[in-house]
């Protein structure tokens, strides 16, 4: 699959994004609003991952990405890191059937060896069970950075040059982004961010170059299936050009409906 960047310029504006990513912002803050410990608010935020998952398989959104945990996420609290993982660990035991019967892809990206051992064993047991399917693939970014993943892939690149598998005067970004993390997946169309915050925080900066934003209030435990409809709403309303004017999109687009 190519890089969004790398698709023409005539494709036809289309109402639903092929690759969605959302920065699932907000736990914390919706617990401490309720008098509740944080950890509270991340299990409503995995209710919420259920939620919008399927939601996305409904709209007819191809790939979902999810930010679960970042690598600067290891610098919170111990006992929230801990109960962090043991969410995951149990979300992936629950979900397995369910991303069976549904037919739904698990991938990661991140340093996952990092992560652990029993939350790596059941990660690694579901993309086993899942990798056949290939109509929606569902994508836990987990302890994850955009600023390590280029670390992670010059490293390799280099390794790769050293070898003479690749030759550094001839390379493009279409070469070293075969070393990312997402090398074989299409870049997102449109990221997300809940909670109000209006940053990316370290999430696919090299991929989101050309990507959609839009940042919502809402805080993710209550993010809902109407505020991904509106989210993509949103999305087809705008017109990407990838650096060209409008006149050069829309001229080509004219002469298709003739």
């Amino acid at each position: 699959m190519s890089h969004s960047a790398d698709r023409p310029a005539t494709l036809p504006r289309v109402t639903v994004p092929n690759h969605v990513a959302i920065i699932m912002d907000g736990n914390g803050r919706w617990a401490q609003q309720r008098g509740l410990p944080r950890l509270e608010g991340h299990r409503r935020g995995v209710e919420t991952v259920r939620t919008v998952t399927n939601a996305a398989r409904e709209l007819g959104i191809k790939m979902l990405t999810l930010y679960a945990f970042s690598v600067e996420n290891w610098n919170r609290p111990k006992t929230e890191v801990s109960g962090l993982m043991g969410l995951l660990e149990f979300y992936l035991k629950q979900e397995l059937k369910t991303f069976v019967k549904d037919k739904v892809r698990l991938r990661t990206i991140g340093r996952v060896d990092e992560l652990p051992a029993g939350v790596q064993k059941h990660l690694n047991h579901t993309v086993a069970e899942t990798a056949q399917f290939t109509e929606y693939t569902l994508v836990l970014a987990l302890n994850y950075g955009s600023r390590t993943e280029v670390v992670d892939a010059a490293r390799a690149y280099a390794a790769a040059v050293a070898a003479g598998k690749e030759k550094l005067n001839d390379s493009s970004w279409a070469t070293f982004s075969r070393y990312l993390s997402t090398a074989d997946m299409p870049d997102p169309d449109l990221i997300i961010r809940t909670s109000g915050e209006t940053r990316l925080s370290n999430f696919l900066l090299m991929q989101g170059a050309y990507a959609e934003l839009v940042f919502t209030p809402v805080l993710w435990p209550d993010f809902t299936k109407a505020d991904l409809v509106a989210a993509c709403d949103d999305y087809a309303r705008r017109e990407r050009r990838y650096g060209l004017t409008a006149e050069q999109i829309r001229q080509p687009a004219a002469r298709a409906a003739k």
